[in-house]
This record gives structure tokens, C-alpha cells and sequence, in this order.
């Protein structure tokens, strides 16, 4: 427990020093000066804390507006089942995962199936730096510094069939580097899907990294999905099988909850939790204990200009 506190501590990343190198970077390349010299190239899989700085990181216009929140609020509160149910759970028990070597596995209505290493998955792509607002369905939220790679990049390479009308995502099962898997809190593997139009959409993104470092254990090492106008359930971790699909597929808490979680999980104040409002949320690590800052939850999180043509006609009340 202590050695594991030691380890986040030491990665912990000042935010101004992040910024600084950001600011850095976008000045670099503005004079045309090569990013590889900036730092060491790392394996996309490095590291229990995501310490190795990922080099070639191209900056975008995606969350120039927003603060992040710092590199130990995002690895220290997150939902990782697989490692435990509680919020500080992820950060103290996937140290067992293992995430190099890493494949996945694409299968499904595509003309380019088969089992790839994830180097070889991510290297024909640019990484990009992409600040987004990030919304839990338990009514709490943060903003995050994601590194990868859109989606819809990765998913023309596969070149899905016409019969491919949804996406589909499964978790890594190893009971042994997932001890949380022993008990059965959900049917694994972890589940979950995107329509093809959602995932082609330019924010759905792949991520690796994040704070420009490698992407932690407790994130979702060292593959996660990102659609920042969902709750974040959708967004699952330690991808080991994308399948395309031609049926929609059932999301692991669809199976679990059906009246609770839909297939879409759009975040729509407008309709509650069976359980709890939705209309507004609790920012991490803002205000105090006993009085915590919260904002007024946007329609789509905020992304309803990129986002709201996906579901034009469609009864998002009914449709969760």
C-alpha cells in the first residue's frame, strides 16, 4: 500500500510545467523545430504510473479553453471495476496489470481482421494532445489532457463492410492482473459499443497517454476509448477486441441495469438517474468537503454542436 503511494507521488505532474511544455511545443513547431528532439520516444505500454513522456505529440484546438485537472486527481479517482469497486481502488491495485506486451484483436464485418500488436495498432497514426470534459453518470466530472489517436482513423484501416452498423469494445479478461474479476460484479468481459456514425465522428478518440505521459494502469492502460459527450462508463479501458458489428450489441451495464443504462448514454440533464438527478454535477477537487463546487451539466457535455446531428429524429428520453 505504501510502496504504491510512492509510486503515483513520484509522477505527479506540475501543472504549470505542463503547460510550459505545451506552450513549448506549439512554438517549436510554429519555427519548425523537429519534436523528436524534445524527448525519447517510450513504449506506448511503459510503466505502472505512465511516467515516460510521449514524444511527438501534436497540440490541437480541442480544450484550448479549459483547465485541466492535475495528473494525481485524474489517476487517484476513477470507476476501474476490474481492480475494485471503490474510487481509490484502480489507483492502488492495477500495479498486477500487465500491459506490454498488448494485442488486440480485430474481428467482425471488416475486409482487414486479425491480432495486432499495439505498437504496430498505433504507429501509423499521429498522436494528438485533446483536453476534454469528462462526465461520470454518478453525477461528477473533470477535465483530462488525453494523448491518441481519433478513431475514425483507426477504423478506416480496418475497412468495415457495409453490414458494419456499430462498433463494439471488450476489456481484457485475466483474473490474475485484473483481481477484481474474481468476484462477479458484472459478467465479464467488459463490454461496450458505439454506432459507426458515433465512432467516426471526429472527437471519438483513441487515447495511450495522457498529461503527454503513457496512459496509467488505473486509466485504462495502455488503450482506452474516449466519446467525451457520453457518461463515462462508455469509455472503456484496456481494450483487447474490436469487432464490427451489424446488430446493436448489449453494453456491459445495459446487461447489468437495463432500466438504468442504455446503449447510448448520451449525458442529458434532461433525464434523470432512476436513483439520483442529472441535472447537475460535482467538479473533483473543487470548493471544499463539505461544499463542493458543481456546474450546471451541459446537453452532450458540452460537444452538442459536434455531436447532436448523430441522433436527429431519435427520442433521446426514450433512447438513454
Amino acid at each position: 500500500m505504501i510502496r504504491m503511494k510512492k509510486i503515483i507521488e513520484q509522477y505527479v505532474t506540475d501543472e504549470k510545467h505542463y503547460l510550459d511544455r505545451r506552450a513549448f511545443i506549439k512554438k517549436s513547431a510554429g519555427l519548425g523545430i523537429g519534436l523528436a528532439s524534445f524527448s525519447a520516444f517510450p513504449s506506448l505500454a511503459e510503466g505502472v504510473a505512465g511516467g515516460g513522456l510521449l514524444d511527438q505529440v501534436i497540440p490541437t484546438k480541442y480544450g484550448k479553453e479549459l483547465t485541466p485537472h492535475t495528473f494525481k486527481q485524474i489517476t487517484n479517482y476513477n470507476n476501474f471495476y476490474e481492480f475494485g469497486t471503490g474510487k481509490r481502488d484502480p489507483a492502488k491495485n492495477a500495479h498486477s496489470l500487465k500491459p506490454k506486451p498488448w494485442h488486440i484483436q480485430v474481428s467482425g464485418e471488416c475486409a482487414k481482421p486479425g491480432n495486432y500488436d499495439l505498437e504496430d495498432f498505433i504507429a501509423p497514426y499521429q498522436l494528438q494532445e485533446r483536453i476534454y470534459r469528462f462526465r461520470c453518470v454518478e453525477a461528477w466530472s473533470m477535465v483530462i489532457p488525453w494523448v491518441g489517436v481519433p478513431l475514425a482513423e483507426v477504423i478506416k484501416t480496418f475497412e468495415p463492410t457495409s453490414k458494419a452498423k456499430y462498433v463494439v469494445f471488450k476489456t481484457l479478461v485475466d483474473k490474475q492482473q485484473m483481481p477484481g474479476q474474481k468476484r462477479p460484479i458484472l459478467n465479464w468481459p467488459y463490454i461496450e459499443g458505439l454506432s459507426i456514425a458515433e465512432a467516426m465522428n471526429p472527437l471519438s478518440f483513441l487515447a495511450v497517454g495522457l498529461y503527454g505521459k503513457t496512459l496509467p494502469n488505473q486509466n485504462g492502460a495502455p488503450l482506452r476509448l474516449v466519446v467525451p459527450w457520453k457518461y463515462g462508463f462508455k469509455n472503456i479501458k484496456s481494450i483487447v477486441s474490436i469487432e464490427f458489428h451489424e446488430q446493436m450489441p448489449i453494453n456491459t451495464w445495459q446487461d447489468q441495469a437495463s432500466k438504468e443504462y442504455g446503449f447510448y448514454a448520451n449525458v442529458n440533464p434532461n433525464v434523470d438517474h432512476p436513483r439520483w438527478s442529472q441535472a447537475r454535477e460535482r467538479v473533483i477537487g473543487r470548493g471544499s468537503f463539505f461544499s463542493p463546487e458543481k456546474r450546471k451539466t451541459e446537453m452532450f457535455n458540452g460537444y452538442g454542436d459536434e455531436v447532436a446531428h448523430l441522433y436527429a429524429g431519435l427520442d433521446l428520453t426514450k433512447n438513454f
